[in-house]
């Protein structure tokens, strides 16, 4: 609908200041829905009828949020009766609003973007007020106040509370100089809300303060605006996680903005003049069904300019997918060697590696592949993060490693909302590498395994001197090792060749971080015989000794048991146990490597976990 300088419709003319600043623009509504089936259609057309009265140009773009109901079927019949006016977004999984709103951004076209919850609590009603406020101000953000004095809320008590406690935080911790940054109605002019989205981090939690965080830092003008609230008899109870990870989430954008000040220098790359085509190169020794889940995830890739080429032992043929897939057989050789074979075969810009256990959120692509758009960047990578259906140890196994004990600096590896860095080592479970510096490099050596990534990484960045870019958008699900044997035996094999290269290859491995365990392990052993010893020998002074020991071994467990925290106790326990045997076999294993000769030589087949789908009661906690 185009807009007109008088509508019949308007009475009272609420929508003049909307239909001024709009003139020549499109506004685009985004409305994150999940699991909201029975009231898709409904509150799609309260929208649309609020907006046919304005007499501007608009679009309504709902994103599902990865809905387990018939959200995502009452979006498309929704979209196919309004006939190019509604543009629905499907995400795979449940991801957030941050990540909708990404995603619904993406897909939108609006010079102004207004960001609506789904389930219409806040009545669209009241969309006029915020162009009234953007006019009046001068404003480049509009954000909705439950605390503005036009406001109309219906709105139970421990929302209230919760609400007020946040804000208190905010005004504590020196924020957005607005009352209320969470609720869930704010008007954009798209310049600022792109630059804003294409700095952010958090997807779920507190993307609303970081949003608004990042945008103040960058001088936009937020203005207040009044909404009208209904939340009906919905109780909706706030979790003891939800509250933890929105407090969490806070804290960590005051300390990037205000003690690291990432978002005022944060890599945004240049847009691509043209797509750059991928090569997705999979080494495996088998179909199997983690292998399916993989392509089945590349078919849902947003970024289209890709094609895929698996690298199994023998002979099979490809099943069909709506994108170029080769499957060419390799005889049974090391990772490395499959690997080599697909750069050579690879006809793209860029090659991406990702395990065939691993499989990649349908976004992936297009966060990683914008980085090669600056030529010193040779490489990109991402987190690999445990998938939610992994079977319950597995997901144990998944807590150790995102553990800060554990991880330290590295657990970017595996979590998302960490910051964008550049790095020198990476493994190839999500890596995408330029092909021609491959080509130059001569690929993966192929007398290593594991640890062929590592020195090829070492190539990238002290040999052709590119950087590694690490992005925490661009992620993949890495199926996990349940604990505690599987896990301690891949763990092991990390360990033995991150010893032995600190003398063959020191630069991305000779770090303090990877002695830590080695120490720990050796602090316990002697520490453990000095004490059982010590009083026998010198009395007085052993038991002092074994007091001492005993408060290190209690500050230490208890360290532990505060990075393993959990509601349950049994995955809290667990988790504790992993924590521990992780430290100590880790250890163990790089100081056997550390004294290594060489590494061993022989063909190991791939490490897989049974490639079987876990079952409900295997992916639940027990």
């Amino acid at each position: 609908m185009t807009a007109a300088a008088e509508n019949p419709q308007d009475a009272g003319g609420r929508w003049s200041a909307a239909r001024e600043l709009a003139r020549g623009a499109r506004l685009s509504v985004i409305m994150p829905f999940y699991n909201l089936a029975q009231e898709t259609d409904g509150n799609l057309s309260a929208v649309s009828r609020t907006l046919d009265a304005s007499g501007i140009d608009y679009e309504l773009v709902p994103v599902d949020d990865g809905s387990r109901d018939g959200t995502r079927k009452a979006l498309a019949a929704a979209a196919a009766a309004a006939q190019g006016r509604i543009k629905p977004v499907f995400l795979n999984d449940n991801s957030g609003k941050g990540a909708a709103l990404k995603a619904g951004f993406a897909a939108s076209s609006g010079g102004f973007v207004l960001l609506l919850d789904g389930d219409l609590d806040i009545l669209p009603e009241r969309i006029p007020d915020f162009f009234d406020a953007m006019k009046a101000k001068g404003a480049d953000i509009v954000v909705g106040s439950k605390r503005h004095p036009a406001s109309s809320v219906q709105y139970p008590w421990h929302r209230r509370l919760a609400s007020f406690a946040y804000y208190s935080m905010l005004r504590i911790l020196g924020g957005v100089k607005v009352t209320d940054t969470q609720t869930g109605m704010k008007l954009f002019r798209r310049k600022v809300l792109g630059e804003a989205l294409d700095r952010m981090l958090v997807k779920t939690y507190a993307f609303d303060f970081e949003l608004l965080a990042i945008a103040a830092e960058r001088g936009a003008v937020i203005a207040e605006a009044p909404v009208t609230i209904r939340y009906g008899t919905k109780f909706g109870a706030l979790s003891w996680r939800t509250v933890r990870n929105v407090f969490a989430d806070t804290l960590a954008v005051f300390y990037r903005r205000r003690i690291l000040g990432y978002y005022a220098k944060v890599e945004v790359p240049p847009p691509m003049e043209k797509p750059l085509r991928v090569s997705v190169v999979i080494a495996c020794p088998h179909p199997s069904v983690f292998l399916d889940e993989c392509l089945s995830a590349l078919a849902k890739q947003t970024y289209r300019e890709f094609e895929t080429i698996v690298l199994p032992d023998g002979e099979y043929a490809a099943p069909e997918a709506p994108y170029p897939l080769r499957f060419v057989a390799t005889g049974k050789i090391r990772p490395a060697e499959k690997r080599n074979l697909g750069i050579k075969l690879a006809t793209g810009d860029i090659v991406a590696f990702i395990d065939d256990d691993a499989y990649p959120e349908q976004r992936w692509l297009e966060h990683a592949v914008k980085y090669f758009t600056a030529q010193d960047v040779g490489a990109v990578g991402g987190p690999a993060v445990t998938p939610p259906g992994d079977p319950y140890l597995a997901k144990i196994g998944g807590r150790v490693y995102a553990s800060r004990l554990v991880s330290g600096n590295y657990r970017f590896r595996y979590c998302t909302g960490l910051v964008k860095t550049d790095v020198d080592d990476y493994p190839s479970c999500n890596l995408l590498v330029r092909t021609s510096l491959l080509r130059q490099i001569g690929g993966y050596r192929t007398d290593f395994w594991p640890g062929e990534d590592t020195l090829l990484c070492d190539d990238i960045v002290y040999g052709r001197k590119k950087r590694i870019v690490y992005d925490p958008w661009a992620v993949v699900y890495h199926h996990r090792r349940p604990i505690f044997g599987p896990h301690l035996r891949q763990l092991g094999r990390y360990a033995y060749h991150r010893g032995y290269f600190v003398k063959r290859f020191p630069a991305t491995s000779r770090k303090l971080s990877y002695f830590v365990p080695s120490a720990f392990l050796v602090c316990v052993a002697a520490g453990g015989i000095l004490a059982a010893a010590l009083p026998f020998a010198l009395p007085e002074a052993g038991v002092r000794f074994a007091l001492f020991y005993s408060a290190c071994l209690a500050i230490y467990g208890a360290a532990v048991l505060a990075s393993a925290f959990c509601l349950n106790p049994a995955t809290w326990l667990l988790t504790a146990l992993g924590i521990a045997a992780t430290h100590l076999w880790y250890g163990a294993r790089f100081l056997a490597g550390l004294c290594a000769a060489r590494m061993p030589c022989e063909v190991i087949e791939f490490d897989h976990p049974e490639a079987k789908t876990p079952s409900a009661a295997e992916a639940e906690t027990p």
